[in-house]
């Protein structure tokens, strides 16, 4: 009997470049801080409270839903940091307590644990959260509404919220610079569209997340909104607006980005980020929502595992025969 020696092989990467999901978070967590610094600084200690209070929740129900189920406490990787800190600068600063600890709640035990953990959960944790609560408390998401909550004189609008209720012709009340710059009524972390286009870029270059997805989304938005623009201009307002306002620019750097529910594939990764403007832009135009990000960014989550099946097709031929590898 001839004697084999057997190797043990471990699974797909080899390579490892010393990088880490701790690594990762942090760099996540730090491109996410412009924004949400601008955000505290706009509206005060409630947005600090309400950031603060969303990351210590999601990381306390992490530990604590290890704990009960026997797994290993890992919450100094910062995954649930990270999902915290999303789904607090998706919030209002006028959001009341408990709203924020029940999101947490949903964000990662229902978006995340319960599929299994990091890498498992197919949909953004933060966005389950955001869109539960938000349906669940739509009142408490009119930004609005929240203004009369505010110590601070504000002046502007909600920029979605009046398109809709409005029309197009609010439009030249919100010019570019004032877009960008934060000179605009929304979710705390929403609003400075400078720092969120910086935070992308960081981490694209850092390569934690895939220039292609967000490319493809900010294209899907612009041609998407272009094309209702030219159909109608005075019902449908122009891309730029739709670039700059609500959730967009979250949607297309830190949302339809996610590691563990977007595609790894070229192909696939074009068309889930074009895809997600697509549908962001119809349900604001055509939907009752004034923001379509949340439900968009649901939607190509959803479809991603059949996207990512699609693959070039190989060149050259193979002959029939033993060598073939059907």
């Amino acid at each position: 009997m001839v004697k084999q020696n057997k190797f043990t092989v471990s699974h797909a990467p080899f390579w490892h470049d010393g990088d880490s999901i701790k690594a990762m978070n942090i760099n996540i967590m730090a491109a996410l801080l412009p924004a949400t610094l601008f955000g505290i600084v706009q509206f005060g200690m409630p947005a600090l409270g309400v950031i603060c209070l969303s990351i210590a929740s999601a990381m306390a129900w992490e530990a604590l839903f290890s704990f009960i189920s026997k797994r290993p406490i890992i919450i100094h990787d910062y995954n649930a940091a990270v999902i915290g800190m999303v789904f607090g600068m998706m919030l209002p600063a006028t959001i009341p307590w408990w709203v924020v600890i029940i999101g947490t709640f949903v964000s990662v035990i229902v978006g995340q644990q319960i599929f299994g953990g990091i890498g498992s959960n197919p949909f953004n944790p933060a966005v389950i959260g955001i869109a539960i609560t938000s349906l669940s408390w739509k009142s408490l998401f009119d930004f609005d509404s929240a203004l009369v909550n505010y110590q601070f004189d504000f002046t502007a609008l909600d920029p979605l919220g009046a398109l809709k209720h409005q029309g197009p012709q609010i439009v030249d009340m919100f010019s570019l610079s004032s877009l960008l710059m934060g000179g605009q009524v929304g979710a705390i972390g929403s609003i400075f569209g400078l720092g969120i286009i910086l935070g992308g870029i960081y981490l694209i270059i850092r390569g934690y997340i895939r220039w292609e997805i967000s490319v493809a989304y900010v294209a899907g938005i612009i041609l998407t909104a272009w094309i209702f623009n030219i159909t109608d201009p005075s019902k449908y307002a122009s891309p730029m607006f739709h670039l700059f306002t609500g959730y967009t620019l979250l949607g297309a750097f830190f949302l339809a980005t996610e590691t563990s529910s977007s595609p790894v594939n070229l192909i696939p990764m074009l068309i889930y980020g074009a895809m997600g403007g697509f549908m962001t832009i119809l349900i604001r135009n055509i939907g009752v929502y004034p923001d379509g990000t949340i439900y968009a960014i649901l939607l190509i989550n959803l479809i991603n595992p059949l996207i990512d099946k699609i693959r070039p097709k190989a060149f050259g031929k193979c002959k029939r025969s033993k060598q073939c590898v059907k």
